[in-house]
């Protein structure tokens, strides 16, 4: 089983930026993915990347402001987001699986969420 745990989250305002932590278990699974979930809304993704590095992915709505990364040694994932705007408040989620998928029914483990509060 993999655990997974969120970090960082907080209240920023409309520009700033931020740094998510994912700490994981281990790399028994080969991908780790960003979720988020905004009160009253439908989980979406928003990023996954692969311990192997291959080219990540983005959804539409954070390409150019979010990047996610990957720390080997450290088994742990970042999502860096700049810009940030107040559409982007929600609970945010790390989540491992097998493939590169924006399916959230393609992860078999989740964290327990971080809150991220973008203040206009």
């Amino acid at each position: 089983q993999v655990q997974l745990v969120e970090s960082g989250g907080g209240l920023v305002q409309a520009g700033d930026s931020l740094r998510l932590s994912c700490a994981t278990s281990g790399r028994e699974l080969n991908v780790v993915g960003w979720f988020r979930q905004a009160p009253g809304k439908e989980r979406e993704f928003v990023a996954a990347i692969s311990w192997a590095g291959t080219s990540p992915l983005y959804a539409d709505s954070v390409k150019g402001r979010f990047t996610i990364s990957r720390d080997n040694a450290k088994i742990t994932v970042y999502l860096q987001m700049t810009s940030l705007r107040p559409e982007d408040t929600a609970v945010y989620y790390c989540a491992a699986g097998r493939v590169p998928t924006t399916g959230g029914d393609g992860y078999d483990y989740w964290g327990q969420g971080t809150q991220v509060t973008v203040s206009s």
